[in-house]
């Protein structure tokens, strides 16, 4: 399917753009849902800001112009570059799951990496300005915000998604579609989890400290600066970049248990 014929990897682009389409929208769908039960409203972080129906729009209609003009196009360079590199394509056996969730954790590590480097500078000056300053338009973000961004930093942080299969093949590991296709799906849901803007008690921030979760990048839409992590807060912790969070953190702590005291 994937091998010759004509455009194999337009077919491959194709395929997981559609995957791609799935996986985002419906991720999305259950936050839509919850903004419509009043009894979810209490794990709002940010209740008092509600998205209007131009906000939405003007969301929808910019990250959909992005997704077939600019991520379609990348998406369409991923195949020669990683079947270079001896990337597996239909090839029998498929790999197992434990190596598909090896292979996520790597990737998720490295992007993780990238991105928090990435992020940071694109918060430098002139870089803020003009490439990143877009997607701090919306200062109470929603799951679909996740890739509303201007197309240089799209193809900047974008990078982060590619590189950990590229440094896999690479170190001749095998590196197989069925697991690349894995790793586009945990991406979209983790991009989407961090800006539902929704944090509840079993979010997994709560269970797994250096997890980042919603709470913890709804602050740095919130407040311009810091937590520039993607799915982990440990680059935060070492370099500090999060201490506004925590100190804020620290004063609800302090607020409920004088509440409690009462």
């Amino acid at each position: 399917m994937f091998q010759g014929g004509v455009n194999p990897s337009l077919k491959l682009a194709v395929i997981l753009f559609i995957w791609h389409e799935f996986v985002f929208f419906s991720r999305y769908l259950p936050y839509v849902v919850l903004d419509h039960i009043p009894s979810f409203k209490k794990y709002k972080i940010q209740t008092e800001k509600v998205v209007t129906g131009s906000e939405f729009r003007k969301a929808m209609s910019h990250i959909t112009l992005a997704q077939l003009f600019v991520q379609l196009p990348m998406m369409c360079l991923f195949k020669p570059l990683t079947e270079a590199l001896g990337m597996k394509f239909l090839e029998v056996p498929f790999p197992s799951l434990a190596l598909i969730a090896l292979q996520c954790a790597f990737f998720v590590i490295v992007e993780d990496t990238y991105h928090y480097w990435g992020h940071r500078a694109l918060h430098w000056g002139i870089l803020y300005k003009y490439i990143h300053k877009q997607h701090h338009y919306y200062q109470a973000p929603f799951g679909i915000v996740a890739e509303y961004a201007s197309v240089a930093e799209t193809l900047i942080l974008g990078i982060g998604f590619f590189l950990g299969p590229l440094i896999w093949s690479v170190a001749n590991y095998s590196l197989h579609v069925v697991g690349v296709f894995a790793w586009l799906g945990l991406r979209l849901v983790l991009t989407v989890d961090n800006h539902c803007g929704y944090d509840f008690p079993w979010s997994l921030r709560h269970w797994f400290p250096v997890w980042a979760g919603a709470d913890f990048h709804d602050y740095h839409h919130e407040k311009f600066i810091g937590n520039y992590g993607s799915t982990f807060r440990y680059w935060d912790w070492i370099t500090g970049t999060d201490a506004g969070y925590a100190k804020r953190q620290e004063m609800l702590k302090q607020k409920k248990k004088a509440v409690k005291s009462e």
